[in-house]
């Protein structure tokens, strides 16, 4: 039996269209197209021929229905060769790097050599549903074998059952225990005691950061040219800067929100809370042996040293770094005051400063 392999996981290059709130610039883009944008400056940016990939991985949580693998379908349209594989994965909010995740362990099985890797979404083409009352009705009709039993099925139609269900609140709420994200957020700020106005000032500062930080996002952008058709007011369009962070925002501002999720007694407010978004992020990553297919005057961006996954209660869900960054670091061998730059993903200012919390904490 011969040694597992152990190829070290090399990062190319990246790019990303902008990101905008849901239901604005991108609201009529469809999510594959986003994916093909990304994944093809990406690989131009790795001076790779489309040839020279492996496999394309990609994060998708919303699934759409006329691409549900969308890595293959974003493949293809980015002008990959037909013979490179996509696989689609979901690990809710983590898939972009779960995708990643999956693609370094690829590589450094020696399974491939090149592998593109990201995530896509747009969350503005999540559908409204049929509630289960109406979906029958309709699917009677569907059935009918003469015109008087298809009439005679729609009679039954009553205006609660054209109520449609937002696939997006639906799939925002957790199944098992019966809250949706926000209130899980509303839960990390009780149990921590967070207070609306500290959140209100994390969300303050992350806002002046965005902004200030545009100029460097700048590099990592790919614009996207919104056609009429495709423009949500028929206006075509360049988008080529992230939509969402105010440059204006104040603290007064954010006072005056009201609470989304718990109104009586809440803290969670849309001011404090991220945006539902439309975008797409891809990277190329490559063991040493797939650098050469690529034409790099500077060299990899960096490396992927650990990837480590941990699960906990989903009435906690945002405490999940909290119990990941550990376990990574151990896997690197590193401690945490040995690292300059910690990334969260920032749902709500409640969670990432529980798990700020949760860090410092000896328990």
């Amino acid at each position: 039996m011969s040694a597992l392999r152990s190829e070290k996981v090399l990062i190319l290059a990246g790019a990303r269209t902008p990101f905008a709130k849901s239901f604005g610039v991108f609201s009529r883009v469809p999510a594959r197209l986003l994916a093909a944008a990304a994944i093809r400056e990406a690989v131009a940016r790795a001076g790779m021929a489309a040839g020279g990939v492996d496999a394309v991985l990609l994060g998708n949580v919303a699934g759409p229905a006329d691409a549900p693998n969308i890595a293959r379908v974003a493949a293809l349209l980015a002008g990959l060769p037909e013979s490179v594989p996509g696989l689609t994965v979901n690990r809710n909010c983590g898939s972009g790097l779960e995708a990643i995740a999956q693609a370094a362990t690829l590589i450094r099985a020696g399974e491939a050599h090149v592998v593109v890797a990201g995530g896509a979404e747009s969350m503005s083409a999540i559908p409204f549903l049929f509630r289960d009352a109406g979906k029958e009705i309709f699917l009677a009709a569907g059935r009918a074998k003469s015109g008087w039993a298809r009439l005679a099925a729609f009679t039954r139609l009553r205006p609660r059952h054209l109520k449609p269900l937002p696939g997006l609140e639906a799939g925002l709420t957790d199944p098992c225990c019966g809250l949706n994200m926000g209130e899980t957020a509303e839960i990390l700020a009780a149990e921590f005691r967070i207070g609306r106005e500290e959140q209100d000032a994390f969300a303050l500062l992350s806002h002046r950061r965005a902004v200030e930080a545009a100029p460097r996002f700048a590099a990592e952008i790919t614009p996207y040219f919104v056609d009429a058709a495709a423009a949500h007011d028929g206006r075509a369009r360049l988008v080529d800067s992230d939509v969402g962070p105010r440059e204006g925002q104040t603290a007064e501002a954010l006072a005056r929100l009201r609470p989304v999720f718990d109104r009586r007694g809440g803290t969670v407010t849309a001011g404090n809370a991220s945006p539902i978004t439309d975008g797409a992020a891809i990277l190329v990553l490559a063991s040493e042996e797939g650098m050469k297919r690529a034409h790099l005057p500077d060299g990899p961006l960096g490396a992927i040293r650990a990837t480590a996954v941990k699960a906990l209660s989903p009435r906690l869900m945002g405490l999940g770094p909290a119990h990941a960054i550990p376990a990574v670091l151990r896997k690197a061998g590193v401690a945490l005051h040995d690292i300059d730059l910690v990334e969260i993903n920032e749902a709500f200012a409640a969670q990432v400063i529980a798990c700020e919390r949760a860090l410092a904490s000896d328990d």
